[in-house]
């Protein structure tokens, strides 16, 4: 007589079926996925995508980064908003040294600029670095953790900070036509990446202790003017908001006339601050919670 052994289950286990070890197999063999009435609805990525099961993909893009952060003791972010064109400045000589050999005109102003604003670069790594280094000995609870876009530029200048000092650091990224990849300074178990732009500016708010925004495009204007606009109608706590880079600001935006037009209020100008060193941006922010 033959004895089946009986292997012990762990009273936690989880067992799901192996759906997902089925479509591996597709991929694996080379063949085709075909539509299947019969496949599980979670396994079965033709129907995900529908237009129709949106509204899944919505809650899936709003939950899977919210449970992740929670598990690793990520509650309170310093939230860095800044141009992915603003390289490093090792980076920016680099770009210059060969424009200059290449002798083109075009190529050679495209350099001089990249310098001009490399030392962006630089003092979004510093000030990472600053919420670091405060964070290193306080109780988990008390943590601040620097959270960015999770791309290039500034962005990765923030993320390096973090990273440079021993702290995690999250990431947000977005799937664009153009394939932006996370920095390599994000940390592997925080680096996210969403397709929808709406659920990304949600999950930057939702833990958001203090935004600072450094120069940048359309990007950073649509972030940073959220974040004012949810402050201001009170759907979100006040929180610090930083604009970096008081004269590329205030050339970008003459916020005064918006109060001299009556757009807004004239205490709607205390919802954010200037600052033009990393110090005195950390500053607004220990000033704020006390710190």
């Amino acid at each position: 007589m033959n004895h089946v052994k009986n292997t012990p289950q762990h009273l936690t286990e989880r067992r799901l079926a192996d759906a997902w070890a089925e479509l591996q197999n597709y991929a694996d063999q080379g063949n085709p996925l075909e539509a299947d009435a019969y496949r599980l609805a979670f396994a079965d990525p033709e129907f995900l995508l529908r237009r129709e099961t949106r509204g899944i993909r919505f809650q899936l893009e709003m939950l899977k980064p919210d449970l992740d952060q929670a598990e690793q003791g990520i509650e309170n972010t310093v939230v860095v908003f800044g141009s992915a064109r603003f390289p490093a400045p090792e980076d920016a000589k680099n770009s210059l040294y060969e424009a200059q050999l290449s002798g083109d005109a075009s190529a050679l102003a495209l350099a001089h600029r990249l310098v001009r604003n490399a030392h962006y670069y630089d003092q979004a790594r510093l000030f990472a670095r600053l919420v670091a280094g405060y964070s290193m000995h306080r109780r988990p609870e008390e943590r601040l953790f620097i959270a960015t876009g999770g791309g290039p530029g500034i962005m990765e200048a923030a993320n390096r900070g973090a990273h440079e000092m021993g702290a995690p650091s999250v990431g947000l990224n977005i799937a664009l036509p153009h394939e932006q990849k996370h920095n390599p300074y994000v940390t592997p178990t925080l680096s996210f990446k969403f397709h929808y732009f709406a659920l990304r500016k949600m999950h930057f708010m939702m833990r958001a202790k203090a935004l600072v925004a450094f120069p940048g495009g359309f990007g950073t204007l649509d972030e940073l003017f959220e974040v004012i606009t949810l402050v201001q109608t009170r759907k979100a706590k006040p929180v610090p908001i930083v604009l970096y880079g008081t004269e590329y600001w205030k050339r970008l935006i003459n916020i005064d006339i918006l109060v001299e037009e009556g757009a807004i209020a004239a205490e709607d100008l205390k919802l954010f601050q200037y600052a033009d060193e990393p110090e005195a941006a950390w500053a607004v922010i220990k000033n704020f919670y006390g710190l």
